[in-house]
């Protein structure tokens, strides 16, 4: 008998997408390599006007959008998410392009090398495809801004269009600089009692995976600048791709986001993202412990990994939040914590993209609270200040 996600999977219709590519051969290569009974073919283009008017005119379940030529690729994300916001899912695209596919409202990114080519490619975008098809999206402000001008070609010239609404100055950049200096200096390891449990910051521990870097913007935007507590997000993402998710999240939180560095001290007030390839943990002198995946390890970076170190160095100074994800991963991570003190939130079946990991972690009794995803940003914050008032009062 299957699992009872194997027999909901069955039970649902087929998903329809539509694809973009820039050429015709492109297009019917990847029409070809989705082909299954899950997913039925809503329509294809090859001009970012004709995949913004086949979206609006069928509404697909997802879009399916190539990025070997990338000008053409984003053109077609910006405009679809500012006229008819649906799931994005795209292939072939660089750390650069994952990056500015991200910010223009994609959804997921699948590299041409991640699970080979062929069948196995086939079935992981199958797969993406429908989980994306549940990610809950909205109409992309920024998308737009640049859908208003690329509107208004030729009457101006391209060489002015960086200088757009969308690129005003942040005027958080000077104290933002300040904080990611603090959080990126001495970065040299020191021995494990260089600090004691109670010296070091408070934690707030994420973990995401399929439909996760939506999910996270969507965490981190609540996450006010002067936020006592330092946090470590592990994200499920092939090689590549966190530096360009490290940069669309800086964008968008407060806070500074970085890529950790092994022996980084953590620092209140600073996110740091779990590169690919490696497991994230924290040692007892308050820095990051970067180590080669455990023999047969299927998701690295794993978030099991970073929430046990978390639970064992950390105890009760630390909020745990286990996000949108396919199987089991951080669920164990996520017990350890709440059993050592720790608060505990997990995203609910609604609002998550697959409720895997979170199903998970409720099924071990491991959340303390389930939430749905705009209340999550507002949790952590809250948790964190209670974690606080024993030390420095109400």
């Amino acid at each position: 008998m299957g699992s009872p996600e194997a027999t909901r999977r069955a039970s649902r219709a087929p998903t329809s997408v539509v694809v973009f590519a820039a050429t015709q051969v492109r297009v019917r290569q990847l029409e070809r390599l989705i082909a299954g009974p899950d997913l039925s073919l809503a329509g294809s283009a090859q001009t970012a006007e004709a995949a913004e008017a086949r979206v609006s005119g069928t509404t697909p379940g997802a879009v399916l959008v190539d990025l070997s030529e990338p000008s053409a690729g984003l053109e077609a994300i910006e405009r679809i998410m500012a006229v008819r916001a649906t799931p994005i899912v795209v292939i072939g695209a660089s750390p650069a392009d994952a990056q500015a596919a991200l910010s223009a409202g994609a959804v997921d990114i699948v590299g041409l090398d991640e699970f080979g080519v062929g069948a196995a490619l086939g079935d992981l975008l199958r797969g993406r495809l429908r989980d994306a098809s549940r990610v809950k999206v909205i109409t992309h402000p920024r998308a737009r801004l640049r859908a208003s001008r690329l509107d208004a070609r030729p009457a101006q010239a391209d060489a002015g269009a960086d200088s757009g609404p969308d690129t005003l100055p942040d005027t958080r950049s000077d104290a933002r600089a300040d904080t990611r200096s603090r959080a990126r200096s001495d970065a040299v390891a020191d021995g494990e009692d260089g600090l004691a449990p109670l010296t070091l910051p408070l934690v707030v521990a994420i973990g995401a995976s399929t439909g996760g870097p939506p999910a996270l913007s969507a965490v981190l935007r609540h996450l006010p600048e002067d936020l006592p507590a330092a946090v470590v997000v592990v994200q499920h993402m092939a090689e590549g791709f966190i530096e360009g998710l490290a940069h669309w999240l800086d964008d968008i939180s407060a806070l500074p986001v970085s890529v950790a560095v092994d022996g980084q001290r953590l620092q209140p007030g600073a996110i740091y993202l779990a590169p690919a390839g490696l497991n994230l943990r924290l040692i007892r002198s308050g820095r990051i412990q970067l180590l080669p995946p455990d023999p047969g390890q299927y998701h690295v970076p794993g978030v099991d990994a970073t929430f046990n170190s978390v639970a064992r160095i950390c105890r009760e100074r630390a909020v745990g939040v286990l996000l949108t994800g396919m199987g089991r991963d951080g669920a164990s991570g996520l017990l350890a914590m709440r059993r050592a003190g720790a608060h505990t939130l997990g995203q609910d079946e609604e609002s998550s993209a697959v409720w895997g990991m979170p199903a998970a972690a409720r099924a071990l009794l491991a959340v303390d609270d389930e939430l749905a995803l705009p209340e999550i940003g507002p949790a952590i914050v809250a948790a964190v200040h209670r974690c606080l008032q024993p030390l420095g009062g109400a």
